[in-house]
């Protein structure tokens, strides 16, 4: 561990180790879990800030906390070269440039960050500085997608340097990033790594594994002669940063961590189209049996919750009981709000509700598949309240499975499965099912 260079992702969400395996994800930052991290054998860990559910004022204080803690715990574990990683959505929503701009105030000075959101796995490339997604199999700029319509985090530009602009509200203007284009990465770019000073922004083309490959490589080795790098990233740099070996259970044979005969649980919060599409495939399958849950009830009155609650849970269990795998899934209606705080807010109550189903479930289901970012993370920190867990590999490309420490008290060994919104093609929720529950 003393050679390599610490990989250290702030992830806001969980679903950034998902092109990664083996190593740790801490759901708390305090310095002494923070310790654990760094001093863990794999080169790579993740903090799971949770801050894409978050307001740009709370964003902010977690970021500057986690920044605070980790200042110390580097200090202890006497850990000079390392990378930060903030990972975000790579349809390019979150907190930027919030995030960047705090942990350069707190673990600075650094040489350059790097805009980085090409996502293979999600089919998001970057070319020429614009990032697409590939929309059955036609390349669509991202700012003529549904993502970049996001209330809270929209945008009106794929080419990244203008999003850059748009984000920094003009501080930094697009003539003033750095485009690392295709014929850079693939030439080499270490020597013009070495040359980079003042945290320049810097914009990144990839459309393939390979680029990353080279590009980690030259990134690496400026580090190791002194450079120091932030990263505003999507997961496919990581695989590139952490060059892993394979993941050592492959994921048609997941199945073997069940951990009863009984049925697991799908959890469904992610209310983005293609997780609509996947739901309806998994509700097909004659095993299952779908819980669905009217969140419109807890915005009209909010005594209502302990009912919902009550009800959501008793289905759970009749369902259970009848060897079927429940499906709790939030209503698929649009629900309209003011501002961005009104849904964010409605949005952590609806979460709420979510991990007191959890809490209350069976304990001796063999599996949980949960399905959308910001519930994953809220499943891991609160529902199953995991101080960290460690990352056992890729169910399906973009997919993590993780499992719960042998001491929980509740669910002791449980597979978890930690599903993107807008991961996977229209069959994914239903191939990842049948793997956890099924020994083909």
């Amino acid at each position: 561990m003393s050679n390599q260079t610490k990989i250290i992702v702030l992830d806001d969400d969980p679903t950034g180790s998902q092109t990664v395996h083996s190593c740790l994800l801490l759901m708390r930052w305090d310095v002494e879990t923070l310790r654990l991290g760094l001093a863990d054998d794999s080169p790579i860990f993740f903090i799971l800030t949770n801050t894409r559910a978050l307001t740009p004022e709370q964003a902010a204080d977690v970021t500057r906390e986690v920044c605070h803690n980790l200042k110390l715990a580097l200090e202890a574990e006497g850990i000079e070269e390392f990378l930060i990683v903030s990972r975000s959505d790579s349809t390019l929503r979150g907190h930027y440039p919030i995030e960047t701009d705090i942990i350069a105030e707190e673990l600075g000075e650094f040489d350059a960050h790097f805009l980085t959101p090409a996502f293979f796995e999600g089919g998001r490339i970057t070319r020429d500085n614009i990032h697409y997604l590939l929309i059955n199999g036609i390349e669509t700029p991202v700012h003529e997608t549904e993502f970049a319509r996001d209330s809270v985090f929209g945008y009106k530009n794929s080419y990244l340097p203008a999003y850059v602009e748009e984000k920094t509200k003009g501080r930094v203007p697009t003539e003033k990033v750095q485009q690392f284009l295709l014929g850079d990465i693939r030439k080499g770019s270490r020597e013009r790594l070495m040359s980079l000073r003042g945290n320049q922004c810097c914009a990144v083309d990839a459309t393939n594994q390979g680029d990353f490959d080279i590009f980690a490589a030259d990134v690496l080795a400026a580090t190791a002669a002194g450079k120091r790098f932030l990263f505003r990233s999507a997961a496919s740099l990581l695989t590139s940063l952490a060059n892993l070996d394979k993941q050592p259970v492959a994921a048609t044979d997941m199945s073997q961590y069940k951990r009863t005969a009984k049925p697991g649980v799908v959890l469904v919060g992610s209310h983005v189209k293609k997780t609509t599409q996947q739901l309806k495939q998994l509700l097909e399958e004659s095993d299952v049996e779908g819980i669905e849950v009217k969140v419109i009830r807890l915005r009209n009155l909010s005594s209502e919750r302990a009912k919902i609650l009550a009800e959501t849970l008793e289905k759970v269990k009749v369902s259970f009981d009848e060897g079927k795998t429940p499906v709790v899934y939030t209503s698929r209606q649009e629900i309209t709000f003011i501002n961005a705080q009104e849904r964010l807010e409605f949005g952590a109550k609806v979460s709420a509700l979510l991990m007191d189903v959890v809490k209350g479930l069976p304990e001796e289901i063999s599996f949980l598949i949960s399905k959308g970012g910001i519930t994953s993370n809220d499943v891991l920190s609160k529902g199953l309240n995991l101080r960290l867990a460690r990352l056992l590999g890729q169910i399906l490309p973009g997919c993590s499975l993780v499992r719960t420490p042998a001491e929980h008290p509740q669910f002791p060994n449980l597979p978890v499965v930690l599903f993107p919104g807008n991961v996977g093609n229209t069959e994914g929720l239903v191939t990842v099912y049948q793997r956890l529950n099924n020994s083909n």
